[in-house]
């Protein structure tokens, strides 16, 4: 819902002239604020499902590359940002005395069921699908290692820019709203720039929508 109102703002050209953090604040604030787009993306995620989610993979296959690459050119320039190295210290420092606290290891295994969505089977569903040739190990350790590698890249643009724009790093998961528009109004082609990345994590946000809905489909399919 939030990626979808960052899009819609990035459209109007509003997202990069506002003071990020008041206008997560003022969204998230405001009552009911979440609703149209609540619908826009149940309604979306039905038509989909309905008029059919072939050509899903066919668009991922270009999406998530650009995607990727898009991702390495704000990793690069968020690097040239003045007081970015303190981000980078804050993230690969290890901290060896929170291993002592329980709920780190809980949250940490939250965020992989969350990630991996292993709590709503989808995997499980998915995996169904697979040719008797295709190798499940190889694709478990492929998809492990790519989802870990872009969520340490993802890791790599938010903080650094965090402490570059003095910005909490404990914010949580609204930092994406706050710092990397931010870091586009410092790229030239900034509108071009957040439009374009609004969009691939749209479409990325609604494979995860449609993937979740597969689980129920496929059982009362079967």
């Amino acid at each position: 819902l939030y990626v979808l109102k960052a899009l819609v703002d990035s459209l109007l050209g509003t997202l990069l002239t506002t003071d990020t953090a008041a206008w997560f604040g003022a969204f998230s604030s405001t009552p009911y604020s979440v609703i149209p787009y609540h619908i826009v993306v149940v309604v979306g995620t039905l038509l989909t499902l309905f008029l059919g989610a072939r050509s899903i993979e066919k668009t991922n296959k270009v999406m998530m590359p650009v995607f990727f690459v898009i991702f390495l050119i704000l990793a690069v320039r968020v690097a040239l940002l003045p007081g970015a190295a303190e981000g980078y210290v804050f993230m690969f420092t290890p901290r060896w005395e929170a291993l002592t606290n329980p709920m780190i290891w809980i949250w940490a295994m939250g965020q992989a069921f969350f990630s991996l969505s292993l709590g709503m089977g989808t995997l499980i569903t998915y995996a169904s699908y697979f040719s008797d040739k295709t190798s499940l190990p190889k694709t478990a350790i492929t998809v492990a290692s790519l989802d870990t590698f872009v969520a340490v890249l993802a890791g790599v643009i938010i903080f650094p820019a965090v402490f570059s724009f003095g910005i909490s790093p404990s914010q949580g998961p609204e930092l994406i709203f706050i710092t990397l528009p931010n870091v586009f109004q410092q790229i030239p082609g900034a509108y071009i720039w957040s439009v374009l990345f609004f969009v691939l994590i749209t479409v990325a946000a609604l494979t995860s929508t449609i993937s979740l809905c597969e689980v129920a489909i496929a059982f009362l399919h079967e």
